[in-house]
């Protein structure tokens, strides 16, 4: 039986993904992944041009799981308000599983890996466009009052980017749910009284 090209491709990704979470992408070899895989160096480099190209692959493919993952939780609610705390709640959730790419998103080391900035980009952009998309549905439902969709989904994005190292990090202020919920009361209905 001829093994196709994408299958070994896709789990040397695999492999490589846990070995890149357990010992992170400076202290994690080509051997390491060769042996782990069960191929050769060569085999590898058949595949994969460089260590940096399997953590690219690994990185694009952890970013579409997150993507689709959100999109896929969203898409089974209704209501915009429902949708917007789902989509932060799954959101912090599902980051945090996802080291490798959570690694790409905040690591200055990472920083002179050429493609980092692009799936950085990628990133920030689907993100608010999927956050635009639940604010104009509830802009059409009567469920937001809000002037620019667009403007206000780049604000919550980066408010969540601001809050998640605080929220996976410190733990005095209650679990990480209560302190999300906190932060959704404060997206919705903010500190003005009306």
């Amino acid at each position: 039986m001829v093994v196709k090209k994408d299958e070994v491709r896709t789990k040397i990704i695999s492999v490589a993904a846990k070995i890149f979470t357990r010992y992170g992408f400076k202290k994690t070899t080509m051997d390491e992944i060769a042996i782990a895989t069960r191929k050769g160096k060569s085999s590898i480099y058949y595949y994969f041009s460089s260590k940096e190209d399997i953590f690219k692959a690994v990185v694009e493919q952890e970013a579409e799981e997150l993507k689709q993952d959100l999109l896929k939780e969203v898409s089974q609610i209704e209501d915009p308000i429902e949708q917007l705390r789902t989509y932060i709640l799954f959101r912090m959730h599902k980051l945090k599983t996802l080291s490798n790419f959570y690694a790409a998103l905040k690591s200055d080391y990472l920083n002179h890996l050429e493609f980092i900035e692009k799936i950085r980009r990628n990133y920030d952009r689907n993100e608010v466009k999927i956050v635009t998309e639940i604010l104009k549905r509830g802009i059409k439902l009567n469920k937001f009052d809000i002037e620019d969709p667009e403007l206000s989904a780049v604000a919550i994005v980066t408010a969540m980017k601001g809050l998640e190292i605080p929220l996976f990090i410190n733990k005095s202020h209650g679990n990480i749910e209560d302190r999300l919920d906190n932060l959704i009361k404060f997206l919705f209905y903010g500190l003005v009284k009306r």
